[in-house]
């Protein structure tokens, strides 16, 4: 089955914990702090993978999780870095982080990270001052990212054959290239795009995508239509087929409803290269929608047959000079035109806000719930530190400011404090 869409959940790994230890050591009295690092956690990456080709796999699998760091150990050793998890996708994925686009998946071998782990935390040796030598506190490792993704899969083809039902497509791509299609004498055969590789000489190939047939409204979702035009938007190169059984004016009809049902799903795909066919030339009245064609799209209107072979050779080197062409003139796809590829949102680290949640107060802000996150906020020595660290960003001063006095529950992502 063809799935072209697919819903995943990414958690990067959780930091190792730093740890609180001192150096033991015969003849050496009082030895110093000597708690080593967790380690960073593992990132969540996915992998462009040539191999793949639908979204599948992801129907029955849709969590991912790196592993965690490791703890720290004594005499300053540092924790182990946890192992990545790398998520192989086809070729054409696009990533969207709710409404934001945050990448684009096709280069062969790319690599996007999708979820970062977690910082190690520090050990104790970290928090030794002058006037406090024997610090018994270490900060916990920070949580990895975790974020819910849509994939959307938009194949990667040099050329798109279009067309209505029954217009030949399917036949087209299994004589061109090595596919096998699904091939009868009813509309709707193709329910699915399908790839082919075509061989142009020994060192020469490019790859066509058939879609299912479009009818009027297609672009609104008739038919399948809203279904699988995505899937033309990163060609180069359109090839049109017409349908040479039908009369010479519906057959031109017909050119026209295909070009308006393109133009309303993506004005781009009217800028695409575009080779305009006539199917079925072996059939008598074929002759004649092949002229009406040129006459309404131009001489250029090339005609074949599927059944004796006529035109297949030269309508596979036009295919083939036409991506040329557009290559060399960096041509892209109509999605790849449009496709803005942001940033994947980072909260600041300097901003935190106050708001009342009952009687309770909700701090929210990067800096201050990732210090929370990583604080044993139930010892001495760990409240200590976070009440400093209220003060060092401007939080406490905000809490007061909003009401909050002495003995108030605040809440900081999943922690709750009473303020001193």
């Amino acid at each position: 089955m063809f799935i072209d869409r697919a819903r995943i959940r990414v958690i990067g790994g959780k930091g190792g914990d730093g740890i609180v230890s001192f150096h033991r050591e015969k003849y050496v009295p009082r030895g110093g702090p000597d708690g080593g690092d967790g380690g960073r956690g593992g990132s969540v990456f996915l992998l462009a993978d040539p191999e793949r080709t639908t979204l599948s796999e992801f129907r029955h699998a849709t969590s991912f999780a790196a592993e965690p760091g490791g703890r720290g150990g004594p005499n300053k050793r540092h924790g182990k870095k946890g192992a990545d998890t790398i998520i192989p996708v086809p070729l054409g994925t696009l990533v969207y982080a709710g409404d934001t686009l945050i990448a684009d998946v096709s280069t062969p071998g790319e690599r996007v990270c999708v979820a970062r782990g977690g910082r190690g935390g520090l050990g104790n040796q970290h928090f030794a001052t002058s006037t406090h030598q024997a610090p018994r506190f270490a900060q916990r490792g920070e949580p990895g990212e975790s974020f819910e993704l849509d994939l959307q899969l938009k194949l990667l083809a040099d050329a798109g054959i279009v067309g209505a039902p029954n217009a030949g497509k399917s036949t087209l791509l299994a004589t061109i290239s090595s596919a096998k299609p699904k091939i009868a004498d009813y509309p709707f055969t193709t329910l699915e795009p399908q790839l082919g590789v075509v061989r142009v000489d020994d060192d020469a190939s490019f790859v066509a995508v058939d879609v299912p047939g479009l009818i009027q409204g297609a672009s609104q979702g008739a038919g399948l239509g809203d279904q699988f035009l995505n899937h033309v938007e990163r060609t180069r190169v359109l090839v049109h087929l017409v349908d040479g059984a039908l009369d010479p004016q519906a057959a031109v009809a017909q050119l026209g409803m295909i070009e308006r049902e393109l133009g309303a799903w993506n004005p781009r795909l009217l800028t695409l290269r575009r080779l305009v066919v006539v199917s079925k030339l072996d059939l008598p009245q074929a002759q004649a929608v092949l002229q009406a064609v040129r006459d309404a799209a131009g001489p250029g209107v090339l005609g074949i047959s599927a059944a004796t072979r006529q035109g297949i050779r030269e309508l596979v080197h036009a295919m083939y000079e036409a991506i040329g062409e557009a290559r060399a003139r960096g041509e892209e796809g109509a999605v790849a035109a449009d496709v803005v590829v942001r940033p994947r949102p980072h909260p600041a680290y300097s901003s935190v806000t106050v708001k009342r949640e009952g009687r309770a107060f909700r701090l929210s802000g990067r800096s201050i719930e990732r210090v929370a996150a990583m604080t044993d906020l139930d010892s001495d020595e760990g409240r200590a530190y976070f009440d400093k660290a209220l003060v060092r960003v401007g939080a406490r001063r905000k809490l007061e400011r909003a009401g909050a006095k002495p003995g108030d529950r605040v809440r900081i992502g999943e922690a709750e404090i009473r303020l001193t």
